[in-house]
């Protein structure tokens, strides 16, 4: 984990809420102003955050508790507002994607090894959007699911049930196993137009869904010209004919 090594002003659009001395650090660190706030789930105080943290706000001020106990010293934090922050690989299309941290400084779309810190609200030019946050009311869209990332081929197994697949390459087939009681995710997680993902099944099971003209053998395709982050699928057992989708966002087509 890489953490703020000094403060870092932060810009702010419209209002934003101030909870003052609302959450005690741990022992032997600095919050720098500007970071991205961590809430320890074994002791609820805060820290730099770290992937797997609570999302608590961004600091307000600098917090040093560099020579203290836990809990010797709070910080000061804004929990809800809109914030201008670099996002990797931001995209105007990508207005509306949740977005995650996985550390105090480093955000991105990608809630593999993430925390969930609010949603894409405006785009600005060099990879920077501006994103509105609000630690007591919003929620992660995929909250209680695990992420992996995939970047080749895939197939899946059993231990991958109630996961979600994230594939951020152009051209990767992630392949169903013959008819099972799992359900599993894939989506896409690169930029708009950048990727073609296809789910294919087994040679002698379907993957029904709405929209879809089943047929044994044949992929479900994310349609690169149209393939924008955050697609995805979910797919679980459905009967002797195969999968069914119980979920699909974007634009996905069946293999000819």
């Amino acid at each position: 984990m890489t953490t703020l090594a000094a403060n870092k002003l932060r810009a702010y659009e419209g209002p934003h809420e101030d909870e003052l001395n609302a959450v005690p650090v741990i022992a032997s660190d600095i919050i720098y102003e500007g970071a991205a706030i961590g809430i320890v789930a074994a002791s609820g105080h805060a820290r730099p955050l770290a992937a797997g943290d609570r999302f608590g706000g961004f600091a307000r001020a600098r917090a040093d508790n560099s020579a203290g106990a836990a809990a010797a010293i709070s910080v000061d934090r804004i929990t809800e507002g809109k914030i201008v922050l670099p996002v990797t690989g931001a995209l105007i299309t990508d207005v509306g994607l949740p977005v995650y941290a996985s550390d105090d400084d480093t955000f991105s779309f990608s809630p593999v090894g993430g925390t969930f810190i609010g949603f894409l609200h405006g785009f600005a030019a060099g990879g920077f959007g501006v994103v509105l946050f609000d630690v007591n009311e919003m929620k992660d869209p995929f909250e209680g699911l695990t992420h992996e990332l995939k970047s080749a081929n895939y197939t899946v197994t059993a231990a991958d049930n109630g996961k979600m697949l994230w594939v951020d390459t152009d051209n990767v087939v992630i392949t169903l196993p013959a008819v099972e009681g799992i359900g599993v995710g894939v989506g896409n997680i690169a930029g708009f137009g950048v990727a073609k993902v296809s789910v294919s099944p087994n040679a002698v099971d379907m993957i029904e869904g709405p929209g879809i003209t089943a047929a044994d053998d044949k992929d479900i395709i994310n349609t690169k010209a149209t393939a924008r982050r955050g697609d995805h699928v979910i797919v679980v057992y459905g009967d002797a004919n195969g999968w069914r989708i119980s979920k699909i966002v974007g634009t996905w087509a069946r293999e000819a």
